[in-house]
C-alpha cells in the first residue's frame, strides 16, 4: 500500500477492507496470500557448479593456455620416440593442473559472493501475534502467512513481521530500533496520527513500523501495509539482486592486459612458423612437408607458452593474501582478495557518521548550572567534559581549568538527578575488554557522566573495570529508594521518578520528584530554580537567559542535544497521585524547581580529523552520508575537519529531501562536491555511487546496516562495521574490526603500496617472457638447435620465477605514496606505450635488458657448441643448418650428428636464464631507482627467494629423475663461470638505462602519450 504513513487509521483501514477489531475473516486471507504471495524474501538462484567453472575459463591467456595445452597432448600422442613422448606429456598435464587450481580458486571466491542475500532472512521473524476473525482474541501464526490487512500485535522485544501502520499505542510509549533499516543512532518514537508528507523519507514516517525492526520500548497494534518483497528490507533485498557486480579496476586491468598479450602472441607464433615455411621440406623431416609442419608448429606452441606468464595468477594471489594478512593485523579484514588493489585507486570515500566518524557512544561533553540569579540577570557555571566513550573516565572543566565536582553544591543534585531518573547501566564486557551499554544511549551518557563527575569523593583506585563501571552511581542511588517511574511520553516530552530517602538516613527531608527532559517543556513547569543549595523565584529573564544558553548549545559547531534537569521538591503523596493514565504524569510534573542542563552528543573519534587532513593530502575526497539529520551532521562534519569552523555548507550539503529535489544535472554535480548528505534513504546512497561511477571514480562506502547493503554492492570498495549487520558484512569487501575511519586510511595506503609491488612483479614476469619469447624467436628464425624447451620454460614461468615475484611484494612503501593523487581506474597495469617498450622500442630500459635476456640466452647455447674447449668447436654455419647433418657428412666433417641433442647446450641457456632472472629481480626492487640507493637487503625476503630458485634450480640439474625430464645435465665449474659472465651484464645494463629514464622518464610519458600522473584538483 503507498503512502500509509500519509492516511488516517480509518482510511488504511478502509482501503484494505479490514475491522480493526476483529481483523480479516479466513477467505479473505486466503484470496490475499494467492494475490500478494507468501510474506518472505524468496531464496536466490545462485548460478550453479558448472556455470561458475565454465566462466573461469572465459579468459582469452586461459583459453590459449588450454589451448595449447590440447595441441601438446595430440602431439606427444604421435610421438614416435617413446622417452621423448613421457615427457611431452609433462607439458599439457602441468598446464592442465595450473588451470584447474585457479579455475578453484576462482569458485571459491563466487560461491562467497552472494551470501549477502541470504543473510538478509535471518531479519525475518518466524511468528507473528495476529487478531483474526476466525478465532477469538490473538493468535500466534507464522510470519510468513501475514497478509496486509492482517491486524498485528507486538510489545517490547518482538522482530517487526511485516510493514505495519500504527493504529493503536497500548503503553505510554513506543520507541524502535531501526537503525540498521535507517542508521539513526537512536531508538525513534512513533505514533498514530497521520504524517502529511507523502515524500516523506524513512526516518520521518513516525507512523510505520518497518519489517525486521525491533521494538525497543512500549506496545502496540497495527495494519499490515507491505509483505515480502514490497517491505522496505524486501526493497533493499531487490535492489541487491539487481545490482550486477562490477569486475574490479585489477581485474578488468588484466583483461586488457591478457587481450594484448594474447595479440602479440597469436601474430608472433604465426610468424615464427609461416618464416619457417621454407625448411618444412628439409631432409631432416624425412623430405615430409607435413612432418616438418608439425615439427615447427611445435615451436610456435613452445613460444605460446614461454609467452604466457602461467605463475602470474598465483603471484597475484599470493601478494593480495599477503596485504590481507598485513591488513587484518591493522583492523581491515579483508573479504574480497582484488579488492585490497582496489582500495590503493579509491579517489572518493563515502562514510557513515555514526560509528566510524563517531564513536557511536553518546557522551556528555557540557553541563551548566546557575552561578546567580538575580533580578534581570543570572550567570552560568559552564563546565567541559573530557572522555568520548562509554569508559567512565575523564575530567570536569571550569573556563578550561580540572575541578572537583563536590565543590560545587548544585553538581551533587545535578548527579543525583542523572543517575536516579535513569534506567540505564555500564557494563565491562571482558571478551572484548570494553565499556558498553545498558539501556539508552542518552540515559547511560547521563551515568557514565556521574561516575566522571564522582561528586562523592570515592576513592576509585583499588576498584577493578567491573566495579569501577557505576560504583559513584551505586553510591547516591543509596541515599533513595526509587518508588516508581513516570515514563516519558511525546505530550509531555519529559520523565521522572518518585523517590523517597533510603532508611540509610543519608538525606534528609521528604520524598522527591527527579525530572529530566525537553529544555523548553521543562522550563514551561518551573517557578524556580537552583543556585548552589539555595532556591529563587524563576523570572522571566532568568528563563529567557537559560533558554538563550540552550540554544547556543544546540547550534553551531556544538549542536548538542540537550536536557534539562530539574526537581519537584514537594510531590504528593504517592498514594494519591493516580498514576494508572498516564495523561495525569504531566500534573504532579509541575511547580518545579530547574537545577541545570546537559549537553551531549556522538562525539568523533580522537584520530578522525588528523585521517582526513591525511585524505586531503593523498587526493582523496571524503563523503559522509548520514540518517540523521542535517544539522547535528553539520556539526560534526566542523569538528573533523570537512567542513572549516565559519565556512558555508551551501551547495556543500544535502539533506535527502534536498537531494532528491533537484535535476538529474544538479544531482551529478552535488555528488561531484559536496561533502555531507544528511537524512539518506538506501536509495540515495545508491543514486551518489552511480554519479560518482559515471565521473570515473572510484568509491569506497562504508556501512553498517541492512539499508546500506545495496551501496555496499554496487561500490566499488564496500566497507562494512565489525559492529554491522551480517548482510552489510556479506555484501562488503572489507569489514572494520574497529569500526574506525582511520582504519580505511590505513588500508588505502597498504592498497597502494600493493599496486606498486604488483606492478613491479608483473614487469619482472613479463620481462622473462619476452627474453623466452626472443630466445626461441631467434633460434628458430637462424635455424639452431632448440635451447628452451616447453617443460623448461614452464620450470622457470613457475617456480625459477614465481619465488622472486611473490618476494617482491615485500617491497617496503614509498615514503610520499600518501602524498601523490590517486592514480585513474583506467589506467591500465600495462600501457600500450609500456606494452609497446616491452617489445620493441630501441634504446628503452625495458627492450635493452629483455633482449638482452633472449640474446644472452641463445648466445649460451651458441657458446657451447662454437667457443668452449671441451666443446664441439662448429662453426656459424653448421650450428645455424645443424638438420643437415646427416645428409651432408661433408659439410660436418669431425663432427658426431648426435652431439645436437647432447643437453648440455640447453642447460647452459637455462642456467643463463636463470641466473639472468635472479638479477632481474635485483633490478625490480624499483623501476627506476639505482641499487646503490634502494639496496637489495631492503627486502630480505627476495634475497630469500632468490636463493631458493636457485637451490631448486640446482635441484632438477642433479637429481637424476628431473634431469631427464627436463632434458638437462649438471655443468661443469667452467661453464657456470661462463653462465656467470654472460648473465651479469643485465645488472649494469638496467643500472645504467635506469640512469637515463630518471631523467627521461617525463618526456618519453608525454612524447608517446601515455597517462600524466596529474588528476584533475578536487
Amino acid at each position: 500500500m503507498e503512502n500509509a504513513h500519509a492516511r488516517t487509521v480509518d482510511e488504511v483501514a478502509s482501503i484494505l477492507q479490514v475491522k480493526k477489531e476483529v481483523g480479516l475473516s479466513l477467505s479473505e486471507v486466503t484470496e490475499r496470500q494467492k494475490k500478494y504471495g507468501p510474506n518472505e524474501l524468496p531464496a536466490e538462484e545462485g548460478k550453479s557448479l558448472l556455470q561458475l567453472v565454465i566462466e573461469q575459463f572465459d579468459d582469452l591467456l586461459v583459453k590459449i593456455l588450454l589451448l595449447a595445452a590440447v595441441i601438446s597432448f595430440v602431439l606427444a600422442l604421435f610421438e614416435e620416440d617413446e622417452d621423448e613422448r613421457l615427457t611431452a606429456f609433462v607439458e599439457p598435464f602441468v598446464i592442465l593442473l595450473i588451470l584447474i587450481a585457479n579455475a578453484i580458486i576462482g569458485v571459491w571466491q563466487e560461491r562467497n559472493a552472494e551470501s549477502a542475500i541470504e543473510a538478509l532472512k535471518e531479519y525475518e521473524p518466524e511468528i507473528a501475534k495476529v487478531i483474526r476473525q476466525e478465532k477469538a482474541g490473538v493468535q500466534r501464526i507464522r510470519a510468513r502467512d501475514l497478509v496486509p490487512g492482517d491486524i498485528v500485535e507486538v510489545s517490547v522485544g518482538d522482530k517487526i513481521p511485516a510493514d505495519m501502520r500504527v493504529i493503536n499505542i497500548k503503553s505510554t510509549t513506543l520507541r524502535v530500533d531501526q537503525a540498521l533499516l535507517t542508521g539513526e543512532s537512536v531508538s525513534v518514537m512513533k505514533q498514530i496520527e497521520e504524517i502529511p508528507d507523502p515524500k516523506a523519507v524513512n526516518q520521518d514516517k513516525k507512523n510505520i513500523l518497518f519489517s525486521g525492526t525491533n521494538i525497543a520500548a512500549g506496545k502496540c497494534s497495527g495494519i499490515v501495509v507491505c509483505t515480502g518483497l514490497n517491505t522496505e528490507i524486501g526493497k533493499i533485498r531487490t535492489s541487491m539482486v539487481e545490482t550486477e557486480t562490477e569486475k574490479t579496476p585489477l581485474a578488468q586491468k588484466l583483461d586488457e592486459f591478457g587481450e594484448q598479450l594474447s595479440k602479440v602472441i597469436s601474430v608472433v607464433c604465426v610468424a615464427v612458423w609461416a618464416i619457417n615455411i621454407g625448411h618444412f621440406n628439409d631432409p631432416s623431416h624425412g623430405g615430409s612437408w607435413v612432418r616438418g609442419a608439425i615439427y615447427y608448429f611445435k615451436i610456435a606452441v613452445a613460444l605460446a607458452v614461454a609467452a604466457i606468464p602461467e605463475g602470474l595468477p598465483t603471484v597475484i594471489t599470493t601478494c593480495l593474501a599477503l596485504g590481507t594478512r598485513r591488513m587484518a593485523k591493522k583492523n581491515a579484514i579483508v573479504r574480497s582478495l582484488p579488492s585490497v588493489e582496489t582500495l590503493g585507486c579509491t579517489s572518493v570515500i563515502c562514510s557513515d557518521k555514526t560509528g566510524t566518524l563517531t564513536t557511536n557512544q553518546m557522551s556528555v561533553s557540557k553541563f551548566f548550572v546557575l552561578a546567580s540569579a538575580t533580578g534581570d540577570r543570572a550567570t552560568f557555571h559552564e563546565f567541559d567534559v573530557s572522555g568520548v566513550t562509554y569508559e567512565p573516565k575523564g575530567q570536569v572543566f571550569l573556563k578550561g581549568s580540572p575541578v572537583k565536582c563536590e565543590d560545587y553544591e548544585a553538581l551533587n543534585e545535578l548527579a543525583t538527578i542523572c543517575s536516579l531518573c535513569n534506567e540505564s547501566a555500564i557494563d565491562f564486557n571482558d571478551a572484548k575488554n570494553v565499556y558498553e551499554k545498558v539501556g539508552e544511549a542518552t540515559e547511560t551518557a547521563l551515568t557514565v557522566l556521574v561516575e566522571k563527575m564522582n561528586v562523592s569523593s570515592l576513592n576509585l583506585s583499588g576498584l577493578d573495570k567491573v566495579k569501577l563501571a557505576n560504583a559513584c552511581n551505586h553510591e547516591l542511588q543509596q541515599a533513595y529508594k526509587k518508588e516508581c517511574t513516570l515514563e516519558f511520553s511525546r505530550d509531555r516530552k519529559s520523565m521522572s521518578c518518585y523517590c523517597s530517602p533510603s532508611s540509610m538516613g543519608l538525606v534528609s527531608g521528604g520524598p522527591k520528584m527527579f525530572v529530566k527532559g525537553a529544555p523548553e517543556g521543562i522550563l514551561d513547569r518551573c517557578t524556580k530554580v537552583r543556585v548552589g543549595n539555595d532556591t529563587v523565584p524563576l523570572s522571566p529573564a532568568t528563563k529567557s537567559m537559560i533558554l538563550s544558553k540552550i540554544s547556543e548549545y544546540g547550534t553551531g559547531r556544538d549542536t548538542l542535544r540537550c536536557l534539562a534537569l530539574a526537581t519537584v521538591d514537594k510531590p504528593p503523596a504517592l498514594k494519591d497521585m493516580q498514576l494508572e493514565n498516564s495523561a495525569n504524569f504531566i500534573k504532579y510534573e509541575n511547580n518545579m524547581t530547574f537545577v541545570g542542563s546537559v549537553g551531549m552528543l556522538d562525539p568523533p573519534r580522537a584520530e578522525v580529523r588528523a585521517s582526513i587532513q591525511e585524505c586531503r593530502k593523498a587526493g582523496i575526497r571524503v563523503i559522509v552520508i548520514t540518517g540523521d539529520n542535517k544539522n547535528t551532521a553539520e556539526a560534526i562534519c566542523r569538528r573533523i575537519g570537512i567542513f572549516g569552523e565559519d565556512e558555508s555548507t551551501v551547495g556543500l550539503s544535502y539533506s535527502g529531501r534536498e537531494f532528491d529535489d533537484l535535476t538529474p544535472d544538479q544531482q551529478k554535480h552535488a555528488c561531484m562536491n559536496a561533502r555531507l548528505f544528511s537524512r539518506v534513504e538506501p536509495a540515495h546512497k545508491s543514486k551518489i555511487v552511480e554519479y560518482l561511477q559515471a565521473e570515473g571514480e572510484i568509491s569506497a562506502m562504508t556501512g553498517d546496516g541492512v539499508n546500506d547493503a545495496p551501496a555496499l554492492k554496487k561500490a566499488e570498495i564496500g566497507i562494512a562495521m565489525g559492529s554491522g549487520t551480517a548482510v552489510a558484512k556479506s555484501a562488503s569487501e572489507m569489514v572494520l574490526a574497529d569500526d574506525n575511519f582511520s582504519t580505511i586510511v590505513t588500508a588505502v595506503e597498504e592498497g597502494r603500496a600493493i599496486y606498486n609491488n604488483m606492478k613491479q612483479f608483473i614487469r619482472y614476469l613479463i620481462s622473462s617472457n619476452i627474453g623466452e619469447v626472443v630466445s626461441i624467436f631467434l633460434t628458430a628464425a637462424l635455424g639452431m638447435p632448440e635451447a628452451l624447451i616447453p617443460v623448461q620454460l614452464l620450470w622457470v614461468n613457475l617456480v625459477t620465477d614465481g619465488l622472486p615475484a611473490t618476494a617482491l611484494g615485500f617491497n617496503p612503501p614509498d615514503i610520499d605514496i600518501m602524498e601523490k593523487k590517486p592514480r585513474r581506474a583506467k589506467e591500465p597495469l600495462i600501457s600500450r606505450w609500456l606494452f609497446f617498450r616491452y617489445l620493441a622500442i630501441g634504446g628503452e630500459n625495458t627492450f635493452i635488458t629483455n633482449g638482452y635476456v633472449g640474446v644472452a640466452t641463445v648466445g649460451a647455447s651458441a657458446w657451447w657448441f662454437m667457443y668452449y674447449d671441451s666443446g664441439p668447436q662448429l662453426t656459424y654455419w653448421q650450428l645455424t643448418h645443424h638438420m643437415q647433418c646427416p645428409l651432408e657428412p661433408k659439410s660436418f666433417k669431425g663432427v658426431d650428428c648426435e652431439v645436437f641433442e647432447d643437453p648440455h647446450h640447453m642447460t647452459m641457456a637455462l642456467s643463463v636464464l636463470v641466473t639472468i632472472e635472479m638479477l632481474n629481480a635485483l633490478n625490480s626492487l624499483s623501476e627506476n631507482q639505482s641499487l646503490l640507493v634502494m639496496p637489495p637487503w631492503q627486502n630480505l625476503w627476495l634475497l630469500g627467494a632468490m636463493m631458493l630458485s636457485m637451490i631448486l634450480h640446482f635441484v632438477i640439474l642433479h637429481v637424476e629423475v628431473l634431469s631427464m625430464v627436463f632434458q638437462i645435465t649438471p655443468l661443469n665449474l667452467t661453464e657456470w663461470f661462463a653462465v656467470v659472465k654472460i648473465s651479469f651484464p643485465v645488472i649494469l645494463l638496467d643500472e645504467m638505462l635506469k640512469f637515463v629514464a630518471r631523467r627521461q622518464l617525463q618526456d618519453d610519458l608525454d612524447s608517446w602519450g601515455a597517462p600524466s600522473q596529474k588528476k584533475k584538483e578536487d
